[in-house]
C-alpha cells in the first residue's frame, strides 16, 4: 500500500506530514485491500485549511474525504472520520449482501404452536 502527500500553496511542517502519514496507515485497520491513499492539503486560504482523502481500493472501488477547518489536524480529523464511515458503509453493504436470500429461496417454516 502506497500513501501519497501532496499540499498546495504552502508546505507543512515534518511532524505534520508525519502524523498525516500515520493517521492515513490507519485505514488498513479499517479495510486491508487498499491500494493507495492519497491526501491532499491545500493551505491557499489562511483561515481554512482543507484536507483531502482519496483511497483507492481493489475492485475499482475509491474512498473520497474532503473536509476544511481552521486547525490543519481538525480538518485532517473530520476528514479521516468521514472517509471511515465510508469504509465502513461499504463493508457493510459487501456482508449484508452476502448473507440476503435469494428471490427463489423458500423462508424457514416456522413453527405453529405445536407442543409436544
Amino acid at each position: 500500500m502506497q500513501v501519497k502527500l501532496s499540499v498546495r500553496h504552502g508546505q507543512l511542517s515534518e511532524e505534520h506530514q508525519q502524523q498525516i502519514r500515520e493517521k492515513a496507515e490507519k485505514l488498513l485497520h479499517f479495510f486491508n485491500r487498499l491500494t493507495m491513499i492519497e491526501v491532499t492539503v491545500d493551505l491557499q486560504d489562511p483561515i481554512r485549511k482543507q484536507v483531502e482523502f482519496l483511497a483507492n481500493s481493489e475492485h475499482k472501488h475509491d474512498f473520497v474525504a474532503r473536509e476544511s477547518h481552521a486547525e490543519l489536524l481538525g480538518a485532517m480529523e473530520l476528514a479521516y472520520d468521514k472517509i471511515v464511515h465510508q469504509i465502513h458503509r461499504y463493508k457493510e453493504k459487501i456482508q449484508d449482501h452476502r448473507r440476503d436470500r435469494h428471490l427463489g429461496d423458500v423462508p424457514p417454516a416456522a413453527s405453529e404452536g405445536t407442543d409436544e
